[in-house]
């Protein structure tokens, strides 16, 4: 089952009770369409015997049945909306974090694709709804009438039921058809929209090369295929109009025709003929042109939406269910480059480092330089401009968005609470475990003595930790990582807050830990207690251990306050090519 349709239809099962109910009253709204032709019969045979107020009766019988039709769909909105809204909010969930997905494995943020996605969801929920009120309604119509009939005429009612089912088969043959145009308009829909987005996005530049013409003539190409497109559909519906005269006008023609024939031989009185006529014209005939051009129209919009917000809801959970384990946690880097626009200077260029499984890495430099920017590289949460970073001799291009979050932890400057209790905000990375390795965890990092301050974990939190200081909100992020099954750890100056000791305590508890440490110093303690030593300068990198760097790098010389230092370490290969 397509997602999109599976999170309807999931939504749906747990509203079964005011489906139920929805049911019911449907049922007894569909009164004045099966009482209508009986009482218009009655009604008729009366008048023609001289029976005015027998008549007369008849007819007040059928207003009331009309009032009780009204007061049942009055009764109907509340349990609509008990049905439509929660689909609503389970597809505009599954549409959030579908697009978070997205936009956090390929890096970009798609303005347009997120404008789709809102106005699929909100088209999905108005189409839903119509078609509960309004197809539910002319189904039970449909039936109604037919049950009527079939009470009045049954002859009537077996000719008129063949040539509705006749008309519904073929109705079902053609709406394969129908659905790729829906789909086909939607999708050259959302071309104009990409195309038309581009330009405005790019006036400035269109209008300043003088491209204005081939700009509107490009959109123009795009709006023209709509036209097509949209003009190929109408085409195609236009064959309901011969569906309902086979199915509603049909029927109708031959009851007249044979008329004189049935009230000559008795078949029928005049007010049966006149009651059959009352349920083919006033009530299947509307009924099957709304059904057909209601759920051509609407039905298949629901369709198609549906399927194309599955699209996005279904296509990153398939790709990372079937990712497959990774292997050793070494991290290599090849020829890395990265810069923030097609023009601008590199702030990564060429980048070669190689990292061993359990290794030990900060990574120096001055502020500004390109660190947190590296360390995005690493965790694949930017796309370089050229080269490579392998995870376990894997490109973390290629790997699920969820192997690779399993695997690699970012922890930034700014720590994230969440409400809750220190236990839950530990414990979101691996919820498998038991409170006594989240202590563990928490002690490790030198949260411990918050735990036992506040009486434990089981302490609740409020939202960003507000009752909490910088720096604690700082180690429950550490603990939280510590917790997890991360094997490559990534501090982007993620213990700023931290005093030296507290600091160092903290990075003593991801270094013994299984697995790799990169750490973004903030100072230069946290270099010297590295087992290797990344320097960015400028468009320079230098790679060593913090003894080699000082006696041979003068700008980490100078960066640590050495200055009398032979050079003699060989600069990382680089876009300046020094």
């Amino acid at each position: 089952m397509k997602p999109g349709t599976a999170v309807l239809l999931s939504s749906l099962r747990e509203r079964r009770s005011p489906l139920l109910r929805l049911a019911a009253w449907s049922v007894v709204e569909a009164t004045p369409a099966l009482a209508s032709g009986l009482l218009i019969a009655a009604a008729t045979d009366a008048f023609v015997a001289g029976r005015l107020w027998a008549g007369l009766g008849q007819l007040a019988l059928l207003l009331a049945a009309s009032l009780v039709g009204v007061a049942a769909t009055r009764k109907l909105f509340p349990y609509l909306t008990e049905i439509v809204e929660p689909v609503r909010d389970a597809l505009l969930s599954a549409a959030v974090s579908g697009a978070v997905t997205s936009a956090a494995e390929d890096g970009e943020n798609d303005a347009s694709a997120v404008a789709r996605l809102t106005g699929q969801v909100q088209s999905v929920r108005n189409l839903l709804f119509a078609l509960l009120r309004t197809v539910r309604q002319i189904l039970f119509t449909v039936l109604a009438a037919l049950a009527g009939l079939a009470l009045l005429a049954p002859l009537v009612a077996a000719i008129s039921a063949v040539s509705v089912l006749l008309a519904l088969g073929l109705f079902v043959l053609v709406l394969p058809g129908l659905a790729r145009r829906h789909r086909g308009v939607l999708l050259a829909g959302e071309d104009v929209a990409a195309e038309a987005g581009a330009v405005l996005h790019g006036a400035r530049d269109v209008i300043a090369c003088g491209a204005a013409g081939r700009a509107a003539a490009e959109v123009g190409v795009k709006i023209d295929e709509e036209a097509r497109v949209t003009r190929g559909l109408a085409r195609v519906f236009a064959t309901r109009h011969l569906l309902v005269f086979l199915g509603g006008q049909l029927p109708l023609v031959a009851v007249l025709a044979a008329a004189p024939w049935l009230l000559r031989d008795g078949r029928l009185s005049p007010g049966e003929v006149v009651g059959a006529v009352t349920y083919l014209s006033v009530s299947l005939e509307p009924a099957l042109r709304g059904v057909i051009g209601l759920l051509g129209g609407w039905g298949l919009d629901l369709y198609v939406n549906l399927n194309r917000l599955g699209e996005t809801l279904g296509s990153k959970p398939a790709a990372e269910a079937s990712a497959s384990p990774l292997g050793p946690l070494d991290l290599s880097v090849h020829d890395l480059t990265f810069a923030y626009g097609e023009r601008s200077a590199p702030v990564v260029a060429g980048l070669e480092l190689d990292l061993a499984a359990g290794g030990h890495l900060a990574i120096v430099g001055a502020s500004g330089i390109g660190k947190s920017t590296l360390a995005d590289l690493l965790c694949g949460l930017r796309r370089p401009r050229s080269g490579r970073v392998l995870l376990g001799g894997a490109d973390i291009a290629g790997i699920s968005a969820t192997a690779l979050r399993r695997t690699v932890a970012l922890i930034p400057q700014e720590a994230y609470v969440f409400t809750g209790t220190l236990a839950e905000n530990i414990g979101y990375l691996a919820p498998g475990a038991d409170e006594a390795a989240l202590l563990r965890s928490a002690r490790a990092v030198g949260l411990g003595e918050l735990v036992d301050r506040v009486g434990g974990l089981s302490t609740v939190v409020g939202s960003g930790g507000v009752e909490l200081s910088g720096g604690e909100r700082q180690l429950v992020a550490l603990a939280r990582v510590h917790a997890s099954p991360a094997g490559i750890v990534v501090l982007d100056e993620a213990t700023c807050l931290l005093d030296p000791a507290a600091e160092e305590r903290a990075e003593a508890a991801f270094a013994e830990r299984p697995g790799s440490l990169v750490v973004i110093a903030h100072r230069i303690s946290s270099a010297r207690r590295a087992g290797a030593v990344l320097l960015l300068d400028g468009d320079c990198a230098y790679f060593g251990t913090d003894a080699e760097l000082a006696a041979t790098c003068a700008p980490y010389a100078a960066l640590t306050g050495f200055w009398d230092c032979e050079s003699g370490v060989t600069a990382l290969r680089s876009s300046s090519g020094r």
